[in-house]
Parts: structure tokens; C-alpha cells; sequence
């Protein structure tokens, strides 16, 4: 994996901040680590092969996506399409605002600047994709993550058939850069994921 710049001490402090609210997520993974924070790191080590030399805004911003997203689950709103974007927009504007607040916190010395901060709250919220470089960056992270460490599980669910799953995956390389989609292409897949995403493509 590629390394990324050292962040300022203040900026430091607030990535700090967001792992330390991280490790209160309740969930926890097979090898009993907070969920949210195993997600944080993983989206870190992944922006270091993607944008190594990215801005502390977008360092701060990629480990931060998922701020609290325990707090609202997916069974708070219909399990259907309309009911899935109303939650993923509401997850991303309840974690841009938390996350400016924890950012604005007396405890980062010196402060961080008004516009670092609303540039992070930004690119949390994942505003405009396609004319953002940041934000681009931000969504190829979050598809890496998902294709490499997320998707063998989220295929088995019993809701999705494979047409369904293949869906998925189309969408999902529609939304990845080119940068992005080279290294999507050099995962390691387990066999069945390769054969998947091998459909989607054909698609």
C-alpha cells in the first residue's frame, strides 16, 4: 500500500478525535475490532494507493465517511430503492454535521480553518462527483473498500440474486474513476466475486 503525507499536528488531532468516536461503534468485526474503526483504517490504506499525496481535508474526510453511521440503520427506512438513497443521504448530512462540530472542538489547537472544515463536511457529503477531484477520489476509495473487503459477504445476502448483485456492481463501476477502476482490477477476488464482476463488465 502506498504511504500518505504526515498531517499537520492539529489536523492529527482531529483525525485522533474521529477514531476515538470510531471506537464506540457497537458492531465488531470477526477479530473483535469496532467496526467503524476497521472501516476508518481500511479507507485510509486505500486512499495511500490512490491519492498518496491527498490533502489533509481529504485524509480527514476519507476517515470520517462513515461518522456514526451506527446511529441511523438501514431498518429505520423502507428496504426498497427510494428508502435506500433517503438513507444514504441522510447518513451523509448527519455525518458532515458531526463531524464539523467535533472538528470546531476546543481540543484541536490551533483551531483548524473555517474553510478546511466545510471543505471536509463537503466531501463527506460527497458533493459533485463528477466535477470534484476530491470527491471522486473520496467514492473510488469507498468502492475499493467495498470490492475488497466487503462485497463476498454483501453478495450472500439472501435478498439479492445475482442479477441483482451484477446491478450492483455496474453501477458501482460507473461511478469509479479511471485511476480508480486500474486498481479495482488488480484486487485479488475470490473467484466468485471475479466471475461477477466479469458479467458486470460484459454488461
Amino acid at each position: 500500500m502506498g504511504s500518505l503525507q504526515a498531517l499537520p499536528a492539529n489536523y492529527a488531532t482531529g483525525l485522533k478525535l474521529i477514531d476515538e468516536v470510531h471506537a464506540l461503534d457497537p458492531k465488531k468485526t470477526s477479530g473483535g475490532a469496532p467496526h467503524e474503526l476497521d472501516y476508518a483504517q481500511k479507507m485510509t490504506r486505500w486512499l495511500g494507493m490512490r491519492c498518496p499525496d491527498a490533502a489533509p481535508t481529504l485524509q480527514i474526510a476519507c476517515r470520517a465517511q462513515h461518522f456514526r453511521r451506527w446511529e441511523i440503520p438501514r431498518s429505520s427506512y423502507p428496504m426498497t430503492r427510494p428508502g435506500y438513497l433517503t438513507w444514504r443521504t441522510k447518513l451523509k448530512a448527519q455525518a458532515a454535521t458531526q463531524v464539523t462540530e467535533l472538528l470546531a472542538s476546543s481540543s484541536i489547537d490551533p483551531p483548524l480553518p473555517k474553510e478546511d472544515i466545510e471543505r471536509v463536511a463537503a466531501l463527506i457529503r460527497k458533493e459533485n462527483l463528477k466535477g470534484d477531484e476530491g470527491t471522486q477520489v473520496l467514492e473510488d476509495v469507498a468502492c475499493l473498500v467495498f470490492l475488497d473487503d466487503q462485497f463476498d459477504d454483501f453478495e450472500k445476502s439472501s435478498e439479492l440474486d445475482e442479477e441483482k448483485v451484477v446491478g450492483i456492481l455496474r453501477k458501482t463501476w460507473g461511478k469509479i474513476s479511471v485511476e480508480g477502476r486500474k486498481l479495482a482490477l488488480g484486487l485479488n477476488l475470490s473467484d466468485r466475486a471475479r466471475m461477477l464482476v466479469g458479467k458486470a463488465l460484459e454488461g
